[in-house]
């Protein structure tokens, strides 16, 4: 059975006081997978319990919860785990043109501050929804968290450009044909943020890469854009890793956190793991 590490070196040097692990899934015990949906995760139920364990571990202050694939649209196991974790959390939901404006209010009352957009096998909701969710989204100030394969993001550039509220790109832009650091991919995603509203996320390097542990495939990119737009980087463990099928495939949190954020430009891990998921997630001061 898959062992998940929950506790072990913290990384070096430490994570600031405030930091925000911006990507994790979470489970509370009683919410089966729906039918026809990805399973849960291997293992052991990666619950709320066993997060704080890991937040302990790597010096987290505040989690950002997002709606696992396993739920679909159903957003009852995303709450259950926000009131479980109280006011250190917020949740990125999945909602769609019918969502009604009473689940909206109620959705924001439980702590969401976010809409999902996962347009890779086993999404609930995927590009085709894009415009409709961002107006849902910008009406009640959430922002959206994209996600598909980012080697068609030169396809994608007029729609995302004329997103209305604020988003991130998930998961390094999971290039999964690969790309230049200096290529027209990066080019354009450099653009995107530089309009204000677009932000990239550091998380789940593996899922992308196309080489083994250092993934210098998806470092060099990365370390472009966090040189040029520190202010539009943020950072997520990935945490509980679903990907994964075997514990000797499973990372080390702390190692995977120390790699990722070593490629962040010199003097603004604070910037990242604090004050860009305060701007982004729109969360209070710590």
């Amino acid at each position: 059975m898959l062992q998940r590490q929950l506790s072990g070196v913290p990384p070096d040097p430490p994570l600031p006081a405030g930091a925000v692990d911006c990507q994790m899934h979470a489970y509370a015990p009683g919410f089966p997978a729906i039918p026809g949906a990805i399973p849960l995760p291997l293992g052991d139920l990666p619950t709320p319990a066993q997060y704080r364990q890991v937040m302990d571990w790597l010096g987290l202050s505040r989690v950002v919860v997002t709606q696992g694939n396993a739920h679909g649209r159903d957003n009852a196991n995303l709450l259950a785990c926000l009131e479980d974790f109280g006011d250190i959390a917020r949740g990125v939901a999945v909602i769609d043109a019918q969502t009604s404006d009473a689940e909206m209010a109620h959705l924001a009352a439980r702590g969401v501050v976010g809409a999902r957009i996962m347009d890779l096998p086993g999404g609930a909701v995927g590009l085709e929804a894009l415009e409709a969710v961002d107006a849902r989204a910008h009406a009640a100030g959430w922002m959206l968290a994209v996600q598909f394969d980012g080697s068609r993001l030169l396809d994608h550039l007029p729609r995302l450009a004329r997103l209305r509220s604020r988003w991130v790109l998930d998961h390094h832009g999971k290039f999964f044909h690969g790309v230049a650091a200096d290529g027209p991919e990066i080019d354009s995603l450099l653009r995107l943020m530089e309009g204000g509203r677009c932000w990239v996320k550091f998380a789940g390097c593996y899922e992308s890469s196309r080489q083994s542990w250092p993934y210098e495939d998806i470092a060099a990119p990365a370390r472009r854009l966090a040189a040029q737009m520190p202010e539009r980087i943020i950072w997520g463990s990935n945490w509980p890793h679903n990907l994964m099928r075997d514990t000797a495939d499973y990372p080390d949190d702390a190692r995977l956190a120390e790699l990722t954020l070593g490629w962040l430009a010199e003097g603004t891990r604070q910037r990242v793991l604090v004050q860009n998921p305060i701007d982004l997630y729109g969360l209070p001061p710590p």
